[in-house]
């Protein structure tokens, strides 16, 4: 294969639900517009390729053959005449757009990627594990924006520590928050920077001592919400970070509280360079988030790993 002109290459293929598969894939010519990047690394969102591994995944993205994945990190090593600027370039690029004969909707776990320049983020100033973070650091940061965090030092409770909960508590933190934060796995508790943690059993946790300004659920699970809506002081935000297949919350707290359910959906325009610059320069920090490292060769014990396995926070895969 040429790295002039790979017509074909190696990708993660999901050819059915609960199916992994390693395969050879065919990629589109490059467009004017386009680059072609061969990956370094990518890693496995547990949240969304988990939808599309279970087949559950919105239509029209649900349609298999299909490359999971959007979170890929790699070199420029061709473009068109327009992007020819990008050669040479470290890049995190959000997905693949340039395959034939499978579904292009996501296409991040491929050895090479035929994407618009428009869908990259120069990441120079971070190390290929960093730049892997990206999309999940600014999914965290709009969610933690949505939460309309006041001056002062505003109470923050963020349920789950999964790498979002993990970064949008760090971010909150990092803004003059106070931050407490809840899961049922202390493995992941012990890798949170907040300033409180709670560790949540099979009962329905007891009321914190003090009300909290805002929530942020990063669960993805209404019943986790429930038994904090009376600890949120009058006013106070609720912030839905993950996704749910549908809202149920008992109405009498969101009533006496007067709360604010606002959904995040993921990050908007500016949010992945503003997240690049906030872990370049320090002031977030992701590298301790990657638990678990293997070669793509490894993909259908890696998708195991980064679904079931309770300690894995991030997975992230050598190609």
């Amino acid at each position: 294969m040429s790295d002039r002109n790979p017509m074909k290459t190696k990708a993660i293929v999901f050819p059915a639900a609960q199916t992994v598969e390693l395969r050879e894939v065919e990629l589109k010519p490059l467009g004017d517009d386009d680059v072609l990047v061969r990956t370094h690394l990518t890693s496995i969102s547990a949240g969304t390729e988990r939808m599309l591994f279970r087949g559950v995944m919105p239509h029209p993205m649900l349609q298999f053959p299909v490359v999971p994945g959007y979170e890929t990190v790699g070199e420029v090593i061709d473009a068109g005449p327009a992007a020819r600027s990008w050669i040479g370039k470290r890049v995190y690029v959000g997905g693949n757009y340039g395959f034939i004969g499978v579904n292009p909707a996501f296409g991040g776990q491929s050895a090479h990627i035929v994407a618009p320049q428009s869908h990259l983020t120069d990441i120079s100033a971070l190390s290929d594990a960093q730049g892997v973070m990206l999309a999940l650091a600014a999914t965290a940061l709009h969610g933690v924006e949505q939460a309309g965090l006041q001056a002062g030092a505003p109470r923050v409770l963020v349920l789950g520590q999964g790498v979002v909960g993990q970064l949008a508590a760090r971010i909150a933190k990092a803004r003059g928050a106070h931050v407490t934060v809840t899961d049922k796995i202390q493995s992941r508790l012990a890798l949170s920077l907040a300033d409180d943690m709670w560790l949540i059993g099979d009962v329905s946790p007891a009321a914190p001592p003090a009300p909290f300004d805002v929530l942020i659920d990063a669960t993805g699970k209404m019943e986790a919400i429930t038994p904090f809506l009376m600890s949120i002081q009058k006013g106070g935000r609720v912030v839905l970070l993950g996704y749910y297949d549908a809202v149920h919350l008992p109405y009498m707290p969101v009533f006496l509280r007067e709360l604010t359910l606002v959904a995040s959906k993921e990050w908007a325009a500016g949010d992945l360079a503003r997240a690049r610059d906030l872990i370049a320069a320090g002031a977030l920090e992701v590298d301790s988030l990657i638990t678990h490292r293997l070669g793509v060769d490894q993909a259908p014990h890696a998708f195991d790993i980064a679904f079931n396995d309770p300690a894995c926070v991030k997975l992230v895969m050598a190609w």
